[in-house]
This record gives structure tokens, C-alpha cells and sequence, in this order.
């Protein structure tokens, strides 16, 4: 209901300017002599329909006047923690791409704003080096790789370069001892360097697991570049998934500096909010390409496609939509 006060010399001239604003549909509230005496002010009411419907469909469409598809897209997203300057990134692409429910539309988004490139399980032209911060999994990933890998009948060489972790060379010799894989020491830079000469050409697929360094430390990252810089080969960024957003943005531009390419998120098992990856990949210009969801060796590493992606940040009602992701049948969705 529309309130409105008119004033006018006379209550003819005042009824006269209600029928014009608001109709014959109009009730008066109220008629009161005007201030001092001189002339009248009328309170009339009318129903308004146009505003009771405008309120239901920006309820049935969703904030700023999308379809609600992508209204479900924008509340996961902001869930997530992903910044909001990439949010409006990926709306603005997802409207131009029509309304095909909420996890096509989020799958199409993500493939128009990202890249996506799953590491290959079988062979590779180049050496991948792990790199990262402290504590993300790099050695455990390493074995998931070699692993996956070996089972399938591949050559897998497996060469350690960190040298500043205790233990980190017996660890990572646990996981390959049961795969009766040969581990490799390098000792730095020059070491790794000819290692990498010998060792390449008989093997389809090289791993190599760096040490845990400080991002924001000139002589952590200088060590790293050397490493990686030694020879050809291409360093892969690992990450926790469930970072802070802005805190990975920075993580991720420093290794970026050194070459990371691609991004593989770990324990996605232990985290619910996706909006660390978002921002590093952004920030760091990387293509997704694996994620690990459980700790063991053997299994739990998976290739990250758009559409997974877009499942597992929409809630499982949207995301129920699509056939399950490929890591379901091991009863490890992360949610």
C-alpha cells in the first residue's frame, strides 16, 4: 500500500490531484485543515500490486536480479570465500552463457575463467618437480603420482631434493620401498642437475620432491629457482585447499615466480570452503589440474575437470544434477 499527503487551496482542487497520482482506486486516510488555517491536506492510500510482484520476482530470481540458477551459483561462491572481484568475473560470464541449471552454468564459468590441465598418468616430455610451502603434502603426492604410475605398468624414477626437512628422505623412501621404486638424493641444485641427465632417459615419468619453503623468504625462493631452473622440467604448485583466500593469493604469485604452472590442491577430505584454490589460481595464472582426497598412497588422487569442480563448491542438492564425480564409487566425496 502507497501512503500520500497532498496539500491544495480547496478539497475539490486536492481530490482533483489524488485522481491524477494515484487513480479513482484511491482511499482517503485522512482530511486536515493546512497550516494556518488555510487550505486542506489529504492522506490518500492505494493498493499497489506492481510492487508486491516486483518483491516476488526478485525472490524467485535472487540477488541483483539473476535467474536463480545463477543465484545459486553466486551464494556457493560466496560460501567458498572466493573474492569477490572473481565472483563478478564469473557471473559476468556465466550470464552470457544462458540459464542451464546451477552446476553447468558454474562448470561453464569456471572453463571460460580458468584453465584446466590434468597431469598425465602414464608418460611425460619433462620432469615434474613438487613445490610449495611447509606442510601441503608434496612427498605424500609424489608417492600418490608414482604410484598411480607404476600400477599402471609405467617406469617411474622418483628423485629427492630436500635437503632441509630431517627425515624427509625416509619418509618419502617408506612410500616408494613398497612400490619397489628406486629413490633418488639430489643435493642441491647441481646435484638434481645430473641426476636429471642420467635418470631421465630411463623412465617414463620423473617426480621430483623439493623442500618446503617459506614464500615470502629471497633466499627460500632463490634456492628454489635454482632447483628448478637446473634442467627442463616443470614445477608443480601444491597447495592445502581450504587456505585463506588472500593468504594463498600471495603464496601463490611467489611460486609463480619460479615457474609453477600448474595447481594441485590437497585434503580436499579436510576442508569445506574452496576459496583458497580460487584465488591462487587466479593470482598465480595456473592451470588446475589434480586433487588428493584421502591420505593413502595408493588411491584418493583425482583430475580436476570444471564440472567436478562446480559440484563440489555447489551445495548436493544442485549438484545432484550430474553423474558423480570419479572419485565417488570410493566413497570420498568431500563436501
Amino acid at each position: 500500500m502507497r501512503l500520500k499527503t497532498y496539500t491544495a487551496p480547496s478539497m475539490a482542487e486536492a481530490m482533483e490531484m489524488v485522481r491524477a497520482e494515484l487513480g479513482e482506486e484511491a482511499i482517503i486516510v485522512s482530511t486536515q485543515r493546512g497550516v494556518g488555517g488555510q487550505g486542506v491536506r489529504i492522506t490518500a492510500a492505494v493498493e499497489d500490486s506492481r510492487h508486491e510482484e516486483d518483491a516476488i520476482r526478485a525472490a524467485l530470481d535472487g540477488p541483483r536480479g539473476l535467474p536463480r540458477s545463477l543465484a545459486r551459483v553466486r551464494e556457493a561462491l560466496v560460501y567458498h570465500g572466493v573474492p569477490d572481484r572473481l565472483i563478478e568475473r564469473l557471473m559476468t560470464i556465466a550470464r552470457g552463457l544462458g540459464d542451464e541449471g546451477p552446476v553447468m552454468a558454474c562448470a561453464a564459468a569456471l572453463d571460460s575463467a580458468f584453465a584446466f590441465a590434468p597431469l598425465p598418468e602414464r608418460t611425460a616430455k619433462l620432469p615434474f618437480i613438487l613445490i610449495g610451502p611447509p606442510g601441503t603434502g608434496k612427498s605424500l603426492t609424489v608417492a600418490k603420482l608414482a604410484a598411480r604410475a607404476h600400477l599402471a605398468g609405467r617406469r617411474v624414477k622418483v628423485i629427492s631434493a630436500d635437503a632441509v626437512r630431517a627425515g624427509a628422505m625416509d619418509q618419502l623412501r617408506a612410500f616408494t620401498s613398497i612400490l619397489e621404486i628406486e629413490l633418488l638424493k639430489a643435493r642441491g641444485a647441481l646435484s638434481l642437475e645430473k641426476l636429471l641427465r642420467e635418470q631421465a632417459v630411463e623412465a617414463d615419468l620423473v617426480l621430483i620432491d623439493s623442500p618446503g619453503l617459506n614464500p615470502f623468504s629471497v633466499p627460500d625462493m632463490d634456492y628454489l629457482k635454482s632447483l628448478c631452473e637446473c634442467a627442463d622440467m616443470e614445477p608443480i604448485l601444491v597447495m592445502n585447499a581450504g587456505g585463506d583466500p588472500v593468504e594463498s593469493w600471495d603464496v601463490a604469485r611467489a611460486f609463480a615466480e619460479v615457474g609453477a604452472t600448474r595447481l594441485l590442491a590437497t585434503r580436499l577430505d579436510m576442508t569445506r570452503r574452496l576459496g583458497g584454490i580460487f584465488a591462487a589460481a587466479e593470482a598465480g595464472k595456473l592451470k588446475f589440474c589434480d586433487v588428493t582426497i584421502n591420505p593413502h598412497v595408493a588411491d584418493g588422487l583425482c583430475p580436476i575437470t570444471p564440472i567436478s569442480l562446480a559440484r563440489l563448491i555447489l551445495p548436493p542438492d544442485d549438484a545432484a544434477e550430474l553423474p558423480p564425480p570419479p572419485w565417488a564409487d570410493e566413497n570420498e566425496v568431500p563436501a
